[in-house]
């Protein structure tokens, strides 16, 4: 069993969309899956047992050697490559820039560090294009401030710059996900099929890794869609009952694990604001107090103050020196943090501050060293209505029931159809894959209704999952009930968050959010 566990292990990691090593403490390659070789040009049995610097440029293996000794001695999780220009080198010689992700494993005695490698050229080419269309962009600005003549067109140029940034962020937050998206799904299949605890291990580091990525992504998305305009709030207004107890979940089990007390007052009062994007705010908040806070608590209270309330996050964290406050806003600064040592990116305040500008709100900070830190955000009461307000974060789960449930599955891309179908099966449930809304109306023709539908919101030749959905209702009903998975935050996404029979799920979706959305959906 734990032979063919191993093989299926070896089997899901070949079809993995990153080349991935594992090295030993010596600095040799004992394990390099199918992409390695697609990715550097050497058969398989030329990589394996040779030193992890023949994958390096010539010039750079002396130093290589000397960090990857270092590196030995005090080896963590290390996403790189963000920052640092790094380069792997083909078989003939040719050198590419690489993203690499290093992780620490034991099998065993034996302490080794799986790499997973990703070819950066094609996102170093769009930076550099969005660097220069940025530059651009200032210089028009500058124009247009000493030539007032100008400034038309500069504002026609700044339009047309924001139109070309928009189908950038709409592209990325599809394409982009969509490795991450597999990997997720992969990991989560993976972790119900294996039962050997080095493998489950292995795939424990994975997931912190994929989850590190898929973090860093989805806050540098944030940040541009902020900055292009995409996001426009809607504005009700709401009870916070229900969205300050979302919180206390999510981040109950965080707190605990540091050993902090986590205290999240109820609150029957209303705000009127955009429900979503307040609950960003208060989970970039909440979750730097617990990442900067070592021992004590961290509190969560509304207070009233005349016609606005206050919603505090007080923590007994390690506190803002006054000369490093007007700082903690910027990208990328974290407080206290030396370069090398930083736990994040230091870009939740940063989303911070734009979505309370977008929002009109007010952010105070009070805060002293070593005693810790109070952020106040101040947003104008609301009026309660009639009925509750639709409120964040609300989807039930059940138990899957008994007798095998058949779901079909929409996915254009191979690779997330594969892994997305292999995690239903794993699950106990019948699934049915196809690539498009042909092929989903030929499916129901052949095999009837389906219990569920999943689909991916933008498919091949600009369809769209929507379509589906009603295609198929149309075609077996309106009572199909549908998981929507898309990276798109548009209006026309949130818009219909008021269907009672569909769950959207934002990418990258791990495994376990996925199947809670479907368990959801099923009857009990």
């Amino acid at each position: 069993m734990q032979s063919a566990s191993a093989e299926l292990a070896r089997s899901v990691l070949d079809a993995a969309p990153d080349a991935m090593i594992i090295i030993d403490g010596a600095g040799i390659i004992r394990f390099a899956n199918r992409q390695t070789s697609a990715l550097f040009g050497y058969q398989h049995d030329e990589i394996i047992g040779q030193a992890v610097e023949m994958l390096i440029p010539e010039r750079f293996r002396g130093r290589h050697t000397d960090h990857r000794q270092a590196y030995s001695r005090l080896p963590r999780l290390r996403p790189m490559g963000q920052d640092l220009m790094l380069f792997g080198q083909r078989r003939d010689g040719g050198e590419f820039p690489v993203e690499i992700s290093l992780s620490p494993i034991q099998d065993g005695a034996t302490a080794l560090v799986a790499a997973a490698i990703r070819d950066a050229t094609e996102r170093r080419r769009v930076e550099a294009s969005l660097r220069q269309a940025q530059e651009a962009s200032e210089g028009a600005r500058q124009v247009a401030d000493h030539l007032r003549a100008v400034a038309d067109e500069s504002r026609a140029d700044a339009d047309r710059a924001n139109q070309a940034k928009g189908r950038f962020l709409a592209t990325a937050s599809h394409d982009l996900r969509q490795p991450l998206q597999t990997l997720a799904l992969l990991n989560g299949t993976l972790r119900r099929m294996l039962s050997d605890s080095g493998a489950i291990e292995v795939l424990s580091q994975q997931e912190l890794a994929i989850a590190a990525m898929s973090r860093l992504l989805n806050a540098l998305l944030d940040i541009s869609k902020l900055e292009s305009g995409a996001v426009k709030p809607q504005l009700c207004d709401f009870r916070l009952s229900t969205l300050l107890e979302g919180l206390r979940r999510e981040f109950g089990g965080l707190a605990a694990s540091k050993g902090l007390e986590l205290q999240v007052q109820a609150a029957e009062d209303y705000v009127h604001s955009d429900i979503s994007l307040t609950e960003q705010i208060l989970k970039n908040l909440l979750s730097n107090a617990i990442k900067y806070t070592h021992e004590g608590r961290v509190l969560v209270r509304a207070l009233r103050q005349g016609a606005l309330l206050r919603l505090d996050v007080e923590d007994t964290g390690i506190g803002i020196p006054p000369d490093q406050i007007a700082c903690i806003y910027d990208e990328f600064y974290q407080v206290g943090a030396p370069t090398g040592s930083r736990d994040g990116y230091g870009l939740g305040l940063s989303i911070v501050q734009r979505l309370v500008k977008l929002l009109n709100l007010r952010l105070e900070v009070r805060s002293e060293v070593g005693r810790g830190s109070v952020f106040s955000l101040l947003l104008p009461a609301g009026a309660a209505p009639g009925l509750d307000a639709p409120q964040a974060g609300s989807v039930p789960a059940t138990a899957r029931q008994p007798g095998a449930p058949r779901v079909l599955l929409v996915e254009d891309d191979p690779g997330v159809r594969d892994a997305t179908r292999m995690l239903l099966k794993v699950e106990g449930y019948r699934v049915q894959a196809v690539a498009s809304l042909i092929e989903a109306l030929r499916a129901v023709e052949q095999q009837g209704a389906p219990e569920l539908l999943v689909t991916d919101y933008h498919l091949a030749d600009g369809e769209l999952g929507t379509e589906v959905i009603a295609a198929l209702r149309a075609r077996l009903g309106a009572k199909l009930k549908a998981v929507l998975i898309t990276g798109d935050t548009s209006a026309a996404i949130l818009a219909l968050s008021g269907d009672p029979g569909l769950r959207i799920a934002s990418k990258p979706i791990n495994a376990e959010q996925l199947l809670a959305l479907i368990r959801g959906l099923l009857p009990g």
